[in-house]
């Protein structure tokens, strides 16, 4: 079973908790009660399935490190891939990226981009900057 954006955020900031002496257990615990920001971005990559798969893994990949193998759904025409992006002031808020590649009849591939990332009482919008930093990314 994958583990949900709420699992891996939380996780990811109980960790860094854990890097600046504080307890785990207890950033953790607070990680889960924090908000997320969460933003969605749709676009088409004019390239075919392949590649498109491999350029969104290839951004992805470039822009953090993968939380889980890319899983290929049903019929091949799906490919989901996660990665986890640091952000924020010294990239020390972990945002969920999430891209689902779809083909397209149109000869390209559709994207779908989320990303997630918790908001404590600054809210630095890592979520929506960061689906809008790798979305341009994407598009080039």
């Amino acid at each position: 079973m994958d583990p949900s954006e709420d699992e891996i955020l939380t996780g990811e900031i109980a960790a860094l908790g854990t890097v600046v002496g504080a307890s785990g257990r207890l950033t953790g615990g607070v990680a889960k009660r924090l908000k997320k920001n969460v933003h969605e971005i749709d676009l088409v990559i004019p390239l075919p399935f392949d590649d498109a798969v491999k350029r969104v893994a290839d951004v992805l990949g470039g822009a953090g490190r993968a939380v889980e193998p890319v899983r290929v759904e049903p019929g091949g025409d799906r490919w989901t891939i996660r990665v986890v992006v640091g952000a924020g002031v010294g990239g020390m808020n972990p945002v969920v990226v999430t891209a689902l590649v779809t083909r397209d009849g149109e000869g390209g591939s559709a994207v779908g981009l989320r990303a997630a990332a918790k908001e404590g009482l600054i809210k630095q919008r890592a979520g929506e900057k960061t689906a809008v930093r790798l979305a341009a990314l994407l598009s080039e």
